[in-house]
């Protein structure tokens, strides 16, 4: 219990820190980053990709990666409902300390954080998929941006964000060998018909 109350401790003082490095240029930068819409061009770049490389077969792997953010989301979700811990902007303690942009403090709980989760569930699907070293920095470095920016916004501890990140990868590693698995399965399907 002392541990966790330390971890707790530890948690609550980055979180002081990381929230507490602010400037107007970064108000806007993160609360920009946060948004999901902005990100709609990059998603259609990737599927563009999928495409590219799977043809026909792609199809499978686009329904996959729906069913990944699904399941990173509702798991999050769950996890959120059964933990019950409050977001920072919900804590008292830190009312008027922590820094808050138009007034947006989310839903009542926030372990785990949803964004960290879906991001870092696409972040490492598309880096076991791709397997290119500059695919795998570049889409990382957005998870983390996007993770950061909801301790930036002030709606999540870092505790919060780990939390979402490792049910994120859990998510990613699991469909990704499932997708390959049915891709496998689809080309071994291809060469049979061509024989018959």
């Amino acid at each position: 219990m002392q541990f966790i109350n330390y971890l707790d401790t530890l948690d609550k003082q980055l979180f002081l820190f990381l929230n507490g490095l602010h400037c107007s240029l970064l108000d806007f930068v993160m609360w920009q980053v946060s948004q999901k819409l902005i990100w709609v061009p990059l998603y259609l770049v990737l599927v563009w990709f999928i495409i590219r490389e799977r043809k026909w077969k792609s199809i499978a792997t686009i329904v996959l990666l729906v069913v990944m953010i699904l399941i990173s989301d509702q798991i999050s979700d769950f996890i959120k409902n059964a933990v019950l811990r409050p977001r920072p902007s919900h804590n008292p303690q830190f009312e008027g300390i922590i820094h808050i942009l138009k007034d947006y403090r989310g839903g009542a709980c926030g372990f785990v954080s949803s964004h960290a989760a879906n991001t870092f569930a696409l972040a490492i699907f598309t880096s076991m998929f791709f397997q290119r070293t500059w695919i795998s920095i570049g889409i990382f470095i957005w998870a983390i941006l996007v993770s950061y920016s909801r301790i930036y916004l002030g709606v999540h501890y870092p505790g919060d964000v780990m939390g979402g990140m490792l049910v994120g990868l859990a998510s990613g590693i699991f469909i990704f060998y499932i997708e390959n698995w049915v891709y496998t399965r689809l080309c071994m399907l291809k060469l049979k018909s061509k024989k018959d």
